[in-house]
């Protein structure tokens, strides 16, 4: 059923392409994205428990404890407990979910005593969310004045249905707060105080839903053309969000540490990239160092506490997130990403590239950049990226051929079509 979705999501794109532009309008548009979420919002959530994690966090909060300090097996929360709870992974690891999040989940679990009708309200927030995003991205498309057809390959895409409207991933909310804070710009008109402002305070709520968008304020800083006055307004806002979430937890929240270290899941760069590192023998060649510094300064603690951290996998993490921070950098190249827009879809699809969990849901964050911009590679990734359910529904490994199966068609489609170009106006007779 996903992939006859996707057979008509490319057949209604095409036509639509070939058709005068006042064929497909806004509300034709919206009303079939309205459609097809509330058919999927019965689903029940079998492809991912994320959305039963979501409901305890938000009881946990509205039970005033701390999420970030108390994971769910902690005695003090005993009283919490019910079948939702037997059905949630990881009761060893407190919550990774920033206080936007945390709001919303706290909102959805206050609406019944029912775990099907929270499921319901929770699901169903995420979808008007992600339907604003279609929104937002309808207005950036008017504005570019680009075909308003691109925006279907978000609005429809099976991929976005399932994960916001099926599965409930809050990632729905972070994505909606980034096309915001993209719309907010103004690019390529100047942007004003307010809107400067509304933008950072945008890639504020972004963060506070999700981590990722952080890697995003540089970039939009220069984009504003106002870059001291955003980046003080995104470093005021997130002192006054974020601060008493690191003074409660004294640093930075266990859950998130423990999923940064642990964490790794089809990642395209990780999965081969830290085999390479095993089989290049780096973990040896690592303690080999560690042993002769511990001999010669003789100070044995010290250097005991870093072996538990010499393993592949580890290294990998650490060279990728080296390759993160190279992008960030690299995002800020005038000359190169002067659309912003662009720029924010080149960015957010290196991220994930050099990601080691890369969840289906995850590909939501690229995917109306890529919509807009007409990029064939993340676009077609949102077909491929549903097989990496199969280990979890047939029992087998990821890798090698569930991994290649979804990798070497997107490598070969990113061969062929690299480049983010800016997302500008197009002659009625170019395709989709």
């Amino acid at each position: 059923m996903l992939y006859a979705g996707f057979a008509a999501l490319a057949v209604a794109v095409r036509q639509f392409s070939h058709a005068p532009a006042s064929t497909l309008r806004w509300t034709h548009l919206l009303w079939v994205a309205l459609l097809l979420r509330g058919l999927l919002l019965p689903l029940p959530p079998t492809l991912s428990n994320d959305i039963l994690r979501y409901l305890w966090d938000g009881r946990v909060v509205a039970a005033g404890e701390n999420p970030y300090l108390l994971a769910p097996e902690a005695e003090a929360l005993r009283p919490l407990r019910d079948a939702a709870w037997e059905r949630m992974h990881h009761h060893e690891v407190p919550t990774v979910y920033p206080p936007v999040a945390l709001a919303l989940f706290t909102t959805a679990a206050s609406v019944s005593a029912s775990t099907e009708v929270e499921i319901l309200a929770l699901k169903g927030l995420l979808s008007a969310l992600d339907l604003l995003t279609c929104g937002l991205l309808m207005v950036l498309a008017r504005r570019r004045r680009v075909p308003l057809h691109r925006v279907a390959w978000y609005a429809w895409n099976p991929l976005v249905v399932l994960e916001v409207a099926g599965m409930g991933h809050v990632d729905a909310l972070g994505v909606v707060a980034v096309v915001a804070a993209v719309v907010l710009l103004g690019v390529p008109r100047p942007s004003s105080r307010k809107a400067v402002l509304a933008s950072a305070a945008a890639a504020c709520a972004g963060v506070l839903a999700k981590l990722a968008p952080l890697a995003l304020i540089p970039l939009w800083s220069r984009s504003s053309g106002r870059p001291g006055r955003y980046l003080g307004w995104t470093a005021a806002l997130l002192a006054v969000t974020g601060l008493p979430v690191l003074v409660a937890c004294g640093g930075v929240p266990p859950g998130l540490v423990k999923y940064g270290v642990s964490w790794e899941f089809n990642g395209p760069l990780f999965e081969p990239l830290w085999r390479l590192v095993d089989g290049l023998g780096v973990p040896g060649g690592v303690e080999s160092v560690l042993n002769t510094l511990k001999a010669a300064t003789d100070h044995h603690p010290g250097w005991n506490r870093l072996y538990p951290f010499n393993y592949p996998q580890l290294h990998a993490k650490l060279l990728l997130a080296a390759g993160m921070g190279l992008a960030v950098l690299a995002s800020l190249r005038r000359r190169r990403f002067e659309d912003p827009l662009a720029a924010t879809g080149w960015l957010l699809g290196t991220l994930l590239l050099c990601s080691a969990t890369v969840y289906p849901w995850y590909l939501l964050w690229v995917l109306p950049f890529a919509a807009l911009a007409r990029q064939p590679a993340w676009l077609g990734l949102s077909a491929l990226l549903p097989l990496a359910y199969l280990p979890q529904l047939l029992g087998i490994p990821l890798w090698p051929w569930v991994y290649l199966v979804i990798w070497l068609p997107f490598l070969g489609l990113w061969w062929r079509f690299p480049h983010w170009r800016p997302v500008a106006p197009t002659s009625p007779s170019v395709a989709s």
